[in-house]
């Protein structure tokens, strides 16, 4: 049976089959795209031709051959094409063709995962490297002994943004060949570049241009990217660049099946469907029970691993069992590595992934993809999706929905995947808090000057001031590092997150290392009591040291899960910006400081995904400024609210976690981005009223996009919840998993209500 077949034959079984319940909600047929050429206007070597020819490549791409002129142009390029479109073809034919003309050419290329760096490698050594000429990958798990040749010998270098920062910048004197040069800079992947990584990225590129600088090359920028509605925009401030876009995918491309996928309602008047979950866990073994290779993705780990406990348990055959396995971050470099090579071999039927996989690491052909849960961007979907089907054979994607807002509104809009603009990368480069800290970084790589600030901005020396007054910096004509003599900051500063370098995971009986988890994820993902899940196994959190930044688990066979449960409380800073909307009352943007706190955690049975109880926690709060949005709710409002018998503190509640719910439809952003307080009298407001907040410190530019878009996500919200056909509010409309306060009160007619009246 050919995979085109096989794909299709499952899906008409899968509809006849007893266990069918109407499922399906909607059923795209992409059809196949057919291949645009382009010829080179100039004449690559005989060199990359005879590699072109043993590679099996006749003729490029018209997107390749656009992008390999621009670059031989010298201008900074950002090639944005879908996933398999050859996107690397158009840097690594360039820059093998200059390394042959000048072996003292020097190129950097920067990836966002070790893995996909480790992957690029040997895609590389197709063209030359390791023969003609020297490449390989710089990074944590680069072995002390081969990091000295690599540096004095290495025309190409594969890294990642973090050892960028951490581990080459703040060493650029032992690198001073390579760096004198420099001439090709690529940042691989760069939609990955959005909100705080974006932002901790884009000045990592800053400080690595001004290194350049000092050494006397300023290299050119390639930049690659999925499909998304500003690559140009995105590529010029990450790198504060000009950029040349090109957009135009000339691949070829399969047919593909892309089916949403709803999981029946089980208690239709509180809105409670079966678990997503379970869904993709069914799908994904009768896949495999076909011998459809697939890769599940889901949005969390702790998801990842109760999907992949759940496909074992259905499985008879053991040695099925054996080829089902879980990826994720958090695993040590060891088990990603052997989980790759397995699923690369064809070892493995089927994974169970977080974004991790979703970048363009080779794991070769695979039948299907399913999707649990919306990712959180029209790009990264058709990223995820089109992970199947790389061979130009049929494939299968399938988005499951789950319970929240998001997801039930795409359900009911298909539309919105199928023909909407992508979405556009947001990044801040001038957030101050991560500003701050990479001026500390580039203050002790070389002292800055004034000039600086035209890689920095305006805000430079203000900034600098301050951390002057902490005794980091001191200016002597120029400003130098003062900070203490055993450290040095980048190695204080995680660029994943706004926080610091993340806690270890160890087993209390004997102190291994199993794990990693950055401190932003700490106190609601490894809290006393919770079940940290891990490898398709259930450890218990024994203890919690702040102190120690150490997570101590212990084995366990309970058949829950937790989850975790945050209080969060708003002040009023200062007023950025205001405006009437295009319904009745005011919107605000503008500063706000938060004081968030993890205040206990629920239990839920698995399978059924039932709760259990509640637990309460004793944990310090967390203190951050950030960037926030907020209506105010008018005296007539609440009027209106009042005659129509409606809670006025309900109604606020049920739209503060519908806008939340639906927020990442309008900025690209996950939910776990944002935080949200509702409140039916506030002092700084003198009025009730809903805030809605970027949950990092200093802002990513979440609520600045939502500010310009209130009235189309409002819209969006009053539609999803009048549709939603529960009776008093749940998950699909306006309850939200994480409230603090148990999803009480909520009015959900209320909610559609003053969604409307602010929205026009």
């Amino acid at each position: 049976m050919t995979p085109e077949s096989a794909v299709q034959t499952f899906l008409e079984q899968l509809t006849r089959g007893e266990a069918y319940e109407g499922q399906i909600e909607h059923v795209a047929v992409l059809p196949a795209r057919p291949a645009r050429y382009g010829d080179p206007q100039m004449s690559l070597r005989p060199e990359v031709e005879s590699i072109l020819k043993t590679l099996g490549i006749e003729r490029l791409y018209a997107h390749q051959t656009q992008a390999i002129e621009a670059i031989n142009q010298g201008t900074n390029v950002v090639i944005a094409a879908g996933t398999a479109g050859g996107k690397t073809l158009c840097y690594m034919l360039p820059l093998t063709e200059q390394i042959y003309a000048d072996p003292q050419t020097r190129a950097l290329l920067i990836y966002p995962t070790k893995a996909l760096a480790q992957d690029q490698l040997s895609k590389l050594q197709e063209l030359g490297a390791g023969t003609v000429f020297s490449a390989d990958t710089y990074d944590g798990d680069t072995p002390r002994n081969k990091r000295r040749r690599i540096k004095r010998e290495a025309q190409v270098v594969l890294t990642n943004p973090d050892m960028l920062h951490v581990g080459i910048l703040p060493y650029h004197g032992t690198w001073a060949d390579f760096f004198r040069h420099l001439k090709y800079v690529v940042l691989d992947e760069v939609h990955v570049y959005r909100g705080v990584f974006g932002s901790h990225t884009a000045n990592v590129m800053r400080r690595l241009r001004r290194i350049a600088a000092h050494y006397g090359s300023q290299p050119q920028f390639v930049c690659s990217s999925a499909t998304i509605g500003n690559p140009q925009q995105l590529a010029e401030r990450l790198v504060g660049l000009d950029f040349k876009v090109v957009d135009e995918d000339g691949s070829l491309e399969g047919r593909r099946f892309f089916v949403l996928w709803n999981p029946p309602l089980i208690d239709k008047d509180l809105g409670q469907r079966r678990s997503g979950n379970m869904e993709a866990a069914n799908l994904t073994r009768k896949l495999v029970e076909r011998d459809i290779r697939t890769l599940t993705f889901t949005l969390a780990r702790r998801q990842a691993e109760l999907i992949l406990q759940y496909i074992r348990e259905q499985v008879d055959d053991k040695n099925m069992a054996d080829r089902l396995m879980a990826y994720r971050g958090g695993y040590l470099p060891t088990e990603r590595r052997e989980i790759e090579r397995r699923l690369f071999s064809g070892e493995l039927l089927a994974v169970v992934a977080t974004s991790a996989l979703e970048l363009g690491v080779d794991i070769g052909a695979l039948d299907a993809v399913i999707m649990t849960g919306y990712p959180g961007s029209i790009s990264s979907t058709w990223q995820q999706a089109g992970r199947a089907g790389r061979a130009q054979q049929d494939s299968l994607a399938v988005l499951i929905a789950l319970s929240g807002g998001i997801h039930q509104y795409i359900m009911q809009h298909p539309e919105y995947l199928l023909e909407t603009t992508r979405e556009r990368a947001l990044v801040n480069p001038h957030n101050r808090f991560i500003l701050g800290s990479h001026l500390l970084c580039a203050a002790y790589e070389l002292p800055l000057v004034d000039e600086d600030a035209e890689l920095f901005g305006a805000e430079m020396t203000d900034i600098l001031k301050i951390l002057a007054e902490y005794g980091y910096v001191t200016k002597r004509q120029k400003w130098y590092w003062t900070g203490p003599d055993d450290t040095y900051p980048a190695g204080e500063i995680s660029i994943r997150s706004s926080s610091g370098t993340g806690y270890e995971i160890v087993e209390a009986a004997d102190e291994r290392l199993i794990g990693t988890i950055d401190d932003n994820s700490a106190f609601w993902m490894t809290h006393p009591g919770a079940v940290y899940l891990h490898g398709g196994e259930n450890y218990l959190v024994t203890d919690l040291d702040i102190q120690a930044k150490k997570v101590s688990v212990k084995p366990t066979k309970g058949d829950y899960y937790t989850q975790a449960v945050t209080l969060s409380e708003v002040e009023v800073v200062a007023i950025r910006d205001s405006r009437v909307m295009a319904g009745e009352g005011q919107l605000f943007l503008g500063e706000l400081n938060v004081k968030s706190q993890v205040a206990g955690y629920r239990k839920r049975r698995r399978l059924t995904e039932q709760e259990l109880g509640t637990v309460d926690l004793d944990l310090p709060a967390q203190n951050f400024e950030t960037v926030g949005i907020w209506f105010p709710l008018s005296h007539q409002q609440a009027q209106t609210l009042t005659t129509t018998d409606h809670h006025i503190l309900g109604s606020l509640h049920a739209l503060e976690h519908a806008l939340i719910g639906l927020l990442p439809l309008f900025a690209l952003c996950d939910p776990h981005d944002i935080g949200g307080v509702s409140e039916s009298y506030h002092p700084d407001v003198g009025a009730g009223g809903i805030f809605v907040y970027d949950g990092y410190p200093g802002g990513v530019g979440i609520c600045e996009e939502a500010y310009y878009r209130a009235e189309e996500l409002l819209a969006a919200v009053a539609d999803r919840i009048e549709n939603c056909p529960c009776e008093v509010g749940c998950p699909a409309c306006v309850q939200s998993p994480s409230c603090g306060d148990n999803n009480q009160p909520l009015d959900k007619m209320g909610a559609a209500l003053l969604a409307r009246l602010w929205s026009g």
